[in-house]
């Protein structure tokens, strides 16, 4: 008998952990070996239709306003009452607001496995964590999605036998060849056609923890350097406009293009000779593995997870957090050398095939979901 596992997601928005959240719910149901459902905070954003293409059509929604609130009673009691009628074996969530509503829920309805995650090395503010860290205690699991995260979920008192570390996986699309129209490609993301630009890009939400001013900064001094460099900016965010008079006041008016949330990130990234990521602190990025996947050497800050994906000098660069002047010396030593960028490109596209599909990333899953059935059939 195939045993029932919900994946409680947050919202379906284009964040990190959302697309990864949504990516293992299909992984899960193509395989077949648990039977899959799917609850919700929130059923806005685009990446439900994803959902509903493989069957999920009516995904049960637990709107919260508050943690401390009748209306959070009130919900909670209705999504542990909807484990118990469906049964549920697993219950998976997978941020913060997931994990404390969640594995509390769960924990009502008596499932007898419960699995939390942590997807980011930012540190909580001091109530977050009280509140999260009692969600730890009631889970049988914690997820980490790279090594500094399981790190910092030891030094905050969990126990290691907890923590399993599960990198994020790429689907097998990421790895198929750019289109190779160029012009068609410059014109459907409004670029010019008349001016040779080499663009260096970067794809991370408009937000303060991406620091897109470092990038914006190591445009500046690459421009001095690459006469007909460009850069590209796909992303979303409340920063738009601050970062469109940086770019005014770097003189980079000409060479910047913000081109939005971006619905055909293959055919971008084959128009981009390098990948950057300036964040101050990431998880295990999505976009780093992106970017390999395309065979794009990459120029990326060394937080989070991102040395367990890149290998220094080998498929990339890592820099210093907010240290502009050495992110742009890394961009302008490998525009200045296209043989050598493209032969660092080829080796990561090689290491995500390698370490960060999203074969290995399901077998892990339902290598720690049957893990956690057994022991609890035991005791």
């Amino acid at each position: 008998m195939r045993r029932n596992v919900l994946q409680l997601i947050d919202s379906f928005d284009q964040g990190g952990s959302e697309q990864q959240a949504v990516q293992l719910t299909r992984l899960l149901k193509q395989s077949g070996r648990y039977k899959v459902h799917v609850a919700c905070l929130s059923k806005r954003g685009t990446l439900r239709s994803q959902l509903e293409d493989i069957g999920f059509t009516d995904i049960p929604e637990f709107p919260l306003t508050s943690f401390y609130d009748a209306n959070a009673v009130k919900q909670l009691r209705q999504f542990a009452a909807m484990l118990k009628d469906l049964r549920i074996d697993i219950v998976h969530t997978h941020d913060f607001y997931t994990n404390v509503f969640g594995i509390a829920g769960a924990a009502l309805a008596r499932v007898p496995v419960r699995i939390a995650s942590r997807r980011e090395s930012s540190k909580r503010a001091s109530q977050k964590r009280f509140v999260e860290r009692g969600a730890y205690r009631l889970a049988s699991a914690v997820v980490a999605n790279c090594e500094v995260v399981r790190r910092q979920l030891i030094d905050e008192g969990l126990r290691s036998e907890n923590i399993v570390t599960i990198h994020n996986g790429l689907e097998a699309n990421y790895f198929e060849p750019p289109v190779s129209n160029r012009e068609a490609a410059l014109k459907r993301f409004g670029l010019p056609i008349d001016r040779p630009l080499r663009f260096t890009t970067s794809v991370a939400n408009l937000r303060p923890v991406k620091d897109y001013p470092t990038f914006l900064r190591a445009a500046a001094e690459v421009s001095q350097k690459i006469p007909n460099s460009a850069f590209l900016i796909a992303g979303e965010g409340t920063l738009l406009q601050s970062l469109q008079s940086l770019v005014q006041e770097l003189a980079l008016k000409d060479r910047v293009f913000f081109l939005g949330r971006c619905d055909s990130l293959p055919e971008l990234l084959g128009l981009s000779e390098v990948c950057v990521l300036s964040s101050a602190s990431e998880g295990f990025s999505n976009s780093i593995l992106e970017y390999m996947a395309a065979a794009r050497p990459v120029v990326v800050t060394d937080v989070g997870g991102a040395r367990e994906a890149v290998n220094h000098g080998e498929t990339g660069y890592l820099v210093p957090a907010g240290d502009h002047e050495q992110m742009a010396a890394c961009i302008i030593s490998l525009l200045a050398d296209p043989e050598k960028a493209r032969a660092m490109g080829a080796r990561a596209q090689l290491r995500a095939k390698k370490d960060f599909s999203s074969e290995i990333r399901l077998k892990k899953t339902e290598d720690l979901y049957d893990a956690l059935v057994d022991a609890t059939a035991r005791n």
